[in-house]
């Protein structure tokens, strides 16, 4: 490894990633995307999140396995490059590096929009100007000031989860004053559960595996984590219990409680509206601040993951050395400027698309989770493969469970780009060509595999 790998401290502990991973998993795609999932799937918008955590659960399980056998690993590439070549490990990089600085560019608007419900006479650019400033300052400071108030942020958005779960099952089956128990009616009632039919489930999985993207944010804190071959694996395990629960649940009770159809007519995420119901005073701009810092957090996940992975690249030689140096707080300074240049074009996108700007950025950031996933699953079988190949495992040794995940993937990929605007697909496969010309015009196409 290289000796200049050394400037990055190894700070961090199993909470820290385990945080980190729920900051960038839990942040725009639950509290704003959860309404377009909605509108798409209807009711049925619980069965595509409980398939996207089934799916979630089986690849970090390859990626946890992958991380504990290469201890001298960095980030992905180093974990996907002795299987897969090095085309599959570059590409992997930057279409992470690029999944993140399009979501955090997104996250800075949708961090406007839930700060307009206060200044709703403010520019959705103004705000989106002010949010990305402060998580520029914040990731210039040490690693693990920034690891400390990520851990901090990512507790007080599942704290607030927990609360809008308890409160939502109350309004559900208690009645009070006035108001009578929901119950299920909802889930059924407006053309069932199913109202968009198959179409509208696969479609929704564009949405479910964006919203879920993040969780494997813990392959690029390689370099930065404490034992990592014990760190890993428990930040996994407590991870993916914590995502299903924090996704299929609020769902339930956001879809029993609203009629599908009514979600997406309001411009505050159904957190807020569902708080509005339970009619605490002041309860609504309490839980608009709350997921304000929630967005805010999962910007901050992403700024680390991006500038880490420019960091790697740098010492590696790939690009310019600039982006390796670090400060004295052993930062990497010059990565971080550099993605978050990607939180200034989305406030220059925001001011032409204003508010819209989120969800024409979301469909390119959904294939791209759809292909770091496969990527990830080929690599673990692949892993394993050779691990047959010098020492004969007995049969349940096969990752029966990664190959049932990157079938599934697959199937899901076909589907939606089948439903998805042809807009974004194209737009998507351009950014892809322009990925893999910049590696073929570097020289290195050969593809060989270490």
């Amino acid at each position: 490894m290289d000796g200049s790998q050394e400037n990055l401290k190894r700070t961090m502990t199993s909470r820290h990633i385990m945080m980190m991973a729920l900051g960038g998993a839990i942040g725009a795609g639950l509290f704003k995307g959860s309404s377009t999932a909605i509108d798409m799937a209807g009711p049925a918008v619980i069965v595509a999140y409980l398939i996207g955590g089934i799916i979630l659960f089986f690849i970090m399980r390859g990626l946890a396995e992958m991380a504990i056998k290469n201890k001298q690993a960095r980030t992905f590439r180093d974990l996907i490059q002795p299987f897969l070549g090095n085309y599959a490990a570059h590409f992997l990089d930057w279409i992470y590096w690029k999944m993140w600085v399009l979501n955090i560019a997104a996250e800075s608007v949708v961090a406007a929009i839930f700060i307009q419900y206060w200044f709703p006479g403010v520019p959705v650019w103004i705000l989106a100007l002010i949010v990305s400033a402060i998580v520029t300052i914040v990731n210039l400071f040490s690693v693990k000031l920034f690891a400390e108030t990520e851990y901090w942020l990512a507790l007080l958005k599942i704290s607030a989860i927990v609360l809008f779960i308890i409160f939502g099952l109350i309004i559900l089956f208690v009645p009070f004053q006035d108001h009578a128990a929901i119950g299920f009616s909802n889930l059924t009632k407006h053309d069932g559960f199913f109202p968009n039919g198959m179409h509208g489930l696969i479609m929704a999985m564009l949405v479910v595996i964006y919203s879920y993207g993040g969780t494997e944010m813990i392959g690029v804190t390689l370099a930065e984590v404490k034992n990592p071959e014990k760190t890993i694996p428990k930040a996994v395990k407590g991870t993916l219990t914590r995502i299903i629960a924090f996704y299929i649940l609020p769902f339930f009770v956001i879809v029993s409680l609203i009629p599908w159809h009514q979600v997406n007519d309001v411009p505050e995420s159904p957190f807020v509206t569902v708080f509005n119901l339970i009619g605490i005073p002041y309860a609504d701009h309490i839980m608009n601040a709350i997921i304000l810092l929630a967005v805010i957090s999962s910007m901050n996940s992403g700024l680390y993951s991006s500038s880490r992975v420019l960091y790697t690249q740098a010492v590696d030689g790939n690009i310019p050395k600039l982006f390796s140096k670090v400060s004295k707080k052993k930062v990497p300074v010059y990565s971080i400027l550099a993605c978050t240049s990607s939180l200034y074009i989305g406030v220059l996108i925001s001011l032409f698309a204003g508010s819209k700007t989120f969800n024409y950025l979301m469909g390119s950031l959904g294939y791209t989770v759809l292909c770091i996933w496969i990527i990830i699953a080929m690599a673990h079988l692949k892993s394993r493969i050779k691990q047959t190949q010098k020492a004969p495992y007995p049969a349940r040794s096969f990752p029966f469970t990664t190959l049932i995940a990157l079938m599934a993937l697959l199937a899901i990929l076909i589907g939606v780009i089948a439903t998805t605007s042809i807009s974004v697909t194209i737009t998507t496969i351009v950014i892809y060509l322009f990925i893999t010309a910049a590696y073929y015009s570097a020289g290195k196409f050969s593809n060989k595999v270490a």
